[in-house]
């Protein structure tokens, strides 16, 4: 049984993957073999990095095909190796199509095309969006069956080829910042301004499992926001807490944040 202190740092509902990468970290460690994971999000990627680092005797190295990617491969080797000698299997897909509808595709849209194959979510990195395609970063093992039955993304017939990492075309993120007077910095208070929703809409909606804070689901819709937390809501889009900047004359709290378009 493992030291209940290993969880101490972590959310209760995080177990059971602090548990995997645990075991991921003790195979290199005691076995001295090499591992190379899935597309982790950030909050995976920050749990195994800090394992790795509670354990010893383990170089981590996480890639995601370009630096500032926000889903990446973790690459964990012995510590007398160097984990940069190690290839991190990451293919780039590239989607298009004649059809002019293809501008109006979202990130969504393509996502789901590719779920709906049957791939695992861990199985993709970041997607770059464009009015004339997109560039899908892909585990390279599944990037040939991606390839050869990507046909269709939401209506529109569209092409799919690998092409050289060095291609990729990086699409920045953007955050429309604005101030929101929120009641509180409950997730309801601040999501339900941010995403224009009443306090029970958004309520029904986060208890309904539609919710992600810092990529982990969350149904208390009473949960405490901080600074730094991401909450992205199905169906209505991404927000950042980027600054708590004080309190209005009124009592309520003057949040900053920024909105993923």
């Amino acid at each position: 049984m493992r030291n209940p202190e290993l969880y101490v740092h972590f959310r209760p509902d995080e177990k059971a993957f602090v548990d995997k990468a645990w075991d991921w970290i003790e195979r290199v460690a005691l076995r001295r073999e090499t591992r190379r994971t899935d597309f982790l999000d950030p909050r995976q990627a920050f749990i195994l990095s800090s394992l790795a680092r509670r354990r010893g005797g383990v170089a981590l190295r996480l890639d995601g095909g370009y630096p500032e990617a926000e889903r990446k491969r973790a690459i964990a080797v012995p510590d007398f190796l160097d984990p940069e000698d190690e290839p991190a299997g990451i293919a780039v897909l590239a989607v298009s199509s004649p059809d002019r509808r293809v501008a109006e595709l979202e990130h969504g849209d393509y996502l789901g095309a590719i779920l709906g194959l049957g791939v695992k979510r861990e199985k993709i990195g970041d997607l770059h969006v464009r009015p004339d395609g997109c560039h899908i970063l892909a585990a390279e093992e599944i990037a040939d069956f991606l390839a050869l039955h990507l046909h269709q993304v939401h209506r529109v017939r569209v092409t799919a080829e690998i092409v050289p990492l060095s291609e990729l075309r990086v699409v920045p993120v953007v955050l429309e910042e604005t101030v929101l007077s929120a009641a509180s910095m409950r997730l309801d208070a601040v999501a339900g301004d941010a995403f224009r929703l009443s306090r029970a809409k958004i309520a029904e909606l986060i208890r309904a499992g539609r919710c992600r804070v810092n990529w982990k689901t969350e149904e208390n819709p009473s949960a405490a926001l901080q600074e730094g937390d991401v909450v992205s809501l199905k169906g209505y889009g991404r927000i950042k807490v980027i600054a708590v900047e004080g309190t209005s004359r009124s009592g309520r709290t003057l949040v900053r944040i920024g909105k993923f378009v």
